[in-house]
């Protein structure tokens, strides 16, 4: 197989990348009492002013349709008290990415690459509903004065991605070639890269490897979930090794090594047993998963909700071959101001002392 062909194929993380840049639409409804009997198409262009009947015709042959749990055809005719979601897939747009004045935390540059420490709350590449504002932005205006950079050619530019409230380490290539040689080492795993993350949970055991099939949930498109072996064709082979660092009363410090790239992979495998992340919204970690019901405790959790307002994952070290010098490269990014901060505020709280 050709290289250019092999960099194709490469990005495992690229088709993954489209739930980064939240291209789903979810709608959910619940059919009046006094509601007669409709084409469920007609139903949701009532509903949905703004949304063509087409576009939800072809939702329906998609099977992004449910009724009860269950996917209909638009001739299904909606009966009172049916519960409706539908995902949508938003129109395609055309965009450039444009420099924007946007800091960047550089840890590493040379005439090949930038080793960028992302900041929380940041969407790594430009996509519906997020044109501009991106990591690529700020990397295009970092380098706007390099003739031979250019923010829109997909030979260049991100090597892997990270999600937008997941903050550290992520790569960004110059050239071609780097691109090309960085791109490879993703493809054939011999990068390392390690996150730490707080999750909900005493972790038991000391360490441990995860493995699960990743595909999205098809309740909801938004979300991941572990699928068994040959459960579901679309699901990728996917393995995290986790080691406890540090434990606290009701949640655990973890460091987890990946040894292949899934969108969400550290998010969902936690979960998978039993251990979500703590704060991660999208996955239920946002609420006490795991203590006790006073409302001291209840609050001192929302406390920490309030200082890291996001999931606790930080994308801790990452290590590569450098694609001119062949010389390994290792690098480590501390844990953030927010995370820390939580981690504090663990590190104090006991059941009998709530002073945080």
């Amino acid at each position: 197989m050709r290289e250019d062909q092999i960099i194709d194929d490469i990005d495992e993380e690229v088709d993954d990348f489209l739930s980064q840049n939240e291209r789903f639409e979810h709608h959910r409804f619940v059919v009046d009492k006094g509601q007669s009997l409709v084409r469920i198409d007609k139903y949701l262009v009532n509903c949905m002013p703004n949304i063509s009947r087409n576009r939800i015709q072809e939702a329906a042959e998609a099977g992004t349709i449910l009724v009860n749990d269950f996917p209909v055809k638009s001739n299904y005719r909606v009966k009172p008290q049916d519960v409706i979601s539908i995902v949508l897939d938003y129109p395609k747009s055309d965009y450039s990415i444009v420099a924007q004045d946007i800091p960047l935390d550089v840890v590493y540059e040379d005439a090949d690459l930038i080793v960028i420490n992302k900041q929380p709350n940041l969407v790594v590449h430009p996509g519906f509903g997020n044109f501009d504002g991106t990591l690529l932005n700020a990397v295009a205006w970092h380098l706007k004065d390099d003739p031979n950079f250019d923010a829109n050619d997909p030979r260049l530019g991100l090597v892997h991605r990270i999600d937008k409230d997941t903050s550290g380490l992520i790569l960004v290539a110059k050239n071609e070639s780097a691109k090309a040689k960085l791109s490879l080492q993703f493809f054939h795993k011999t990068t390392e890269r390690t996150y730490n993350a707080l999750v909900w949970g005493v972790v038991k055991e000391e360490e441990g490897t995860i493995v699960g099939a990743l595909a999205r949930d098809p309740r909801d498109r938004m979300l991941f979930t572990v699928f068994s072996e040959g459960e579901n064709p679309a699901a990728k082979h996917a393995v995290t090794h986790y080691k406890v660092l540090e434990r606290f009363a009701y949640v655990t410090l973890v460091e987890c090594r990946l040894e292949t790239g899934r969108t969400h992979q550290i998010r969902v495998h936690m979960k998978h047993i039993g251990h979500t992340l703590f704060n991660d919204e999208r996955y239920g970690g946002n609420e006490p998963l795991r203590g006790v019901t006073s409302a001291k405790y209840k609050q001192f959790v929302k406390n920490c909700f309030d200082v890291c307002p996001r999931q606790a994952l930080h994308a801790r070290t990452l290590g590569f071959v450098h694609p001119t010098t062949d010389k390994w490269m290792q690098f480590d990014s501390p844990l953030p101001e927010d995370i820390n901060n939580v981690l504090n505020k663990w590190r104090k709280y006991s059941p009998n002392n709530l002073q945080d």
